[in-house]
């Protein structure tokens, strides 16, 4: 039986689970999942605030004939309130003072001439009220700020800071393993001989999970099915997701999806009618641990890893956000087989709208074709021809978190 990328990708999110929810640092919660409201502890801002530099008057009581007063004061930021007594005189200000009471308007130091105690405004328009945050203008204390289901961005962080949130509660992630697998492999400190490649898709697959929050563990396994089978066995008990890449297609030592089958892994599906990545399989085991089992290929298990494992995170986490955006093609694209495409592309934003360009490759075992490419832009089966302008699905590796 056939599995379409989109039955495939129905079938990972169905897995989606909830791991909890802990306590983590503030500072420590960037690209985390927020699981909690953020609410405001006070009004935002918490009294009227100065905005620039320069002399606070109060608008109605000011010479506008003349445009002079006299200093009687001087608020700096941090300090406590003062009143400007005297309405036609004026309080010298600073930004983030609070507002003198009896004051209503800020005239910026760039706007008027000083001598002495006395102010000269400049020959400009005045408006009452100019240059004053208003007391709760941006929340009122007990207004909501964040909901929950919100990836925490630097913008949170601030946020949080500010109502004094030290902590805040988070999903949890779940505990990953990534294996690489074959004999041809040797770590990337060690001298490849002719017929040996250094370990690549661990180290990207780590990256990518890495950006996401998740420091996952690495394992290799040899094309040895006992191995595979005694390690994968405690791995199951160990984790909540294996991501295995190789060892999955019709090879004589692709041993992968026969252990699964032996060690009670239920298939989910195998093979994806997709390019590049065709051969994944995914599956569950009884205790509830996913596998993610990625083609060998490096583009291919990248891709894969890309497509499938970072919106099942999302949707585990109880994230909001969408995983893909839209972008256009910027040239006609002929795809003969009845396939989803996965094509390298390299994006530029022209007058606002997202331009993919194609980049060619060599093939999924072409991983040096990744830098010169931003994303890749899913084209849906069922076409020969897709036409310059039309819009599809972009997942960028330039910007994973």
């Amino acid at each position: 039986m056939k599995t379409t990328f989109d039955q495939a990708m129905a079938a990972v999110l169905a897995t989606a689970k909830d791991y909890g929810i802990e306590s983590i640092s503030l500072i420590e919660s960037v690209h985390r999942v927020l699981r909690e409201d953020v609410s405001a502890d006070r009004d935002f801002p918490p009294f009227d605030r100065v905005a620039m530099d320069g002399i606070a008057i109060n608008f109605d009581h000011f010479d506008h004939k003349s445009k002079m007063a006299e200093i009687t004061g001087i608020a700096a930021a941090g300090s406590s309130k003062q009143e400007l007594i005297n309405r036609k005189s004026c309080f010298e200000v600073m930004t983030g003072a609070v507002l003198p009471e009896g004051a209503d308007t800020v005239i910026r130091y760039e706007d008027i001439n000083i001598e002495g105690s006395t102010v000269t405004v400049a020959d400009i328009e005045l408006r009452k009220g100019q240059n004053v945050h208003n007391q709760g203008l941006d929340r009122r204390a007990g207004d909501l700020i964040i909901d929950q289901g919100t990836r925490i961005s630097p913008a949170e962080i601030g946020v949080g800071a500010s109502v004094g949130q030290t902590h805040v509660r988070v999903s949890k992630l779940p505990k990953c393993i990534i294996i690489s697998s074959g004999n041809e492999l040797v770590n990337i400190h060690e001298e490849p001989k002719a017929h040996q490649i250094r370990k690549s898709n661990s180290h990207q697959i780590g990256s990518m999970l890495s950006a996401k929050g998740i420091v996952a563990d690495v394992e290799h396994l040899n094309d040895n099915e006992e191995e595979i089978e005694n390690k994968l066995s405690k791995f199951l008990d160990q984790y909540d997701v294996i991501i295995v890449s190789g060892g999955v297609s019709k090879g004589k030592f692709d041993f992968i999806p026969g252990v699964l089958d032996k060690l009670g892994v239920e298939r989910l599906f195998h093979k994806v009618e997709q390019r590049p990545g065709k051969p994944l399989w995914f599956g569950q085991h009884g205790g509830g641990t996913l596998v993610f089992a990625l083609p060998g290929n490096p583009v291919s298990s990248f891709m894969c890893a890309l497509a499938f494992f970072s919106p099942w995170l999302l949707k585990s986490l109880g994230s909001k956000e969408e995983e893909s955006t839209y972008a256009m093609l910027s040239e006609d694209v002929s795809f003969k087989p009845n396939l989803t495409f996965f094509l390298q592309v390299r994006v530029k934003n022209e007058k606002g709208q997202l331009k993919a360009y194609p980049i060619k490759g060599k093939g999924s075992g072409d991983l040096a074709n990744l830098v010169d490419a931003d994303g890749f832009l899913i084209i849906p089966q069922g076409y020969d021809n897709y036409t310059a302008g039309s819009a599809h699905p972009f997942i960028s590796f330039r910007n994973l978190t």
